[in-house]
């Protein structure tokens, strides 16, 4: 069953500069050494549609496992999607081969997670960030060393630190490295999987505020790609809730904070560290029970019912829930959206304490 969503009033009329619809990204598993047989698939991306608007900051979240850096893949087309269609300003992409993608690479690019995996350790730095150059011939070789210290000045770097390797950099600087190479095509969407995540906590702030100063520089667009909600807070226009492979709810950020309506989005929120001692202490925690199912046999219906306080049998169990609006530029994938978080934390109590199912909650 494919989920749905509507653009925000702020984007009706306005083309997507990035639309996914439908997509999945199945990986076979397989038994056997010489004569190998499919037993299965995991299901990564199932049934996934986004649309991400020019020039805003979309965050996409959900904790490891949940197929976010899978998305990313899929849409710069390092992985090829096993379902769907995939379109960048109304371009569909989705068979491209190669060569075809070449024109399109111009326009897209991503910022990996690693920096200390990311970048080739036999190449010089100015051989990384130049190599965009070459590859694509928008800058003349003569005039390829300079263009490359511009954008090292650009991005924090030191332009004398041409020659260096890699391994002479600490990881903040190779994730800027990573940021200039990106750069370098003056793209118009760039996508960041979990750029941040590898670094330290005061690094962190470093690259972020960076990202963000390109964006208002260079006209970026961005899909945000993390599993810390604290981080993504300060980026995103949008954030985009994903659970075991598929969207569980969209919003702009400060409806997602303020009053999040998917169960899973309010337990998320509840996790986040708090610096304030007695604020910490005064908040209630949301504590799930059980472990995230596997994707290669994920549940039926809603994926989350397994661990949800507010489920609610038979029709969590046997009926998959639809993305639909319930505000402005608001959508949750839910039978039973939440009124108010505390509504969660009561239903969490009372799961706790008991094995059978709960009074049906009233819908929004």
């Amino acid at each position: 069953m494919t989920t749905t969503s509507q653009p925000s009033t702020q984007h009706v009329g306005v083309r997507p500069l990035l639309k996914v619809s439908a997509v999945r990204k199945y990986f076979p598993v397989t038994r056997g050494i010489v004569f190998q047989k499919r037993v299965g698939d995991v299901q990564a991306v199932d049934d996934v549609d986004l649309e991400v608007y020019p020039g805003e900051t979309v965050g996409l979240v959900g904790e490891t496992g949940c197929g976010k850096s899978t998305l990313a893949r899929v849409i710069t087309k390092l992985h090829e999607a096993t379902a769907g269609t995939l379109e960048f300003d109304g371009e569909d992409y989705t068979h491209y081969s190669r060569k075809q993608m070449r024109p399109l690479r111009r326009q897209m690019q991503i910022i990996f997670q690693d920096p200390y995996a990311s970048l080739n350790p036999r190449k010089t730095v100015g051989s990384i960030i130049g190599d965009p150059f070459r590859i694509h011939r928008i800058v003349a070789k003569d005039r390829i060393k300079g263009s490359v210290q511009e954008l090292m000045e650009r991005v924090g770097l030191s332009p004398e630190h041409y020659n260096r390797y890699p391994h002479e950099f600490s990881g903040g600087q190779r994730q800027r490295v990573g940021v200039a190479r990106a750069l370098a095509l003056t793209p118009r969407l760039i996508v960041c999987d979990e750029p941040v995540s590898a670094l330290d906590v005061s690094i962190q702030a470093q690259i972020l505020n960076l990202i963000e100063d390109l964006q208002t520089e260079f006209n970026l667009t961005y899909l945000f790609i993390a599993h810390d909600l604290s981080v993504v807070r300060h980026v995103s226009d949008r954030i985009v809730v994903m659970y075991l492979g598929k969207i569980a709810e969209i919003a702009p950020q400060a409806d997602v904070y303020r009053d999040p309506k998917h169960p899973y989005t309010a337990t998320l929120l509840s996790a986040v560290p708090i610096p304030d001692p007695e604020l910490a202490k005064a908040r209630r925690r949301i504590i799930l029970q059980g472990d995230v199912p596997s994707p290669i046999n994920p549940p039926s219906g809603c994926r989350f019912n397994p661990r949800c306080p507010r489920a609610q049998f038979p029709i969590c169990a046997t009926e998959e829930p639809l993305l639909r609006e319930v505000g402005p530029g608001h959508t949750v994938a839910c039978h039973f959206p939440l009124a108010d978080a505390g509504d969660l934390i009561e239903d969490s109590r009372r799961r706790a304490g008991s094995d059978s199912p709960l009074p049906t909650p009233p819908a929004v």
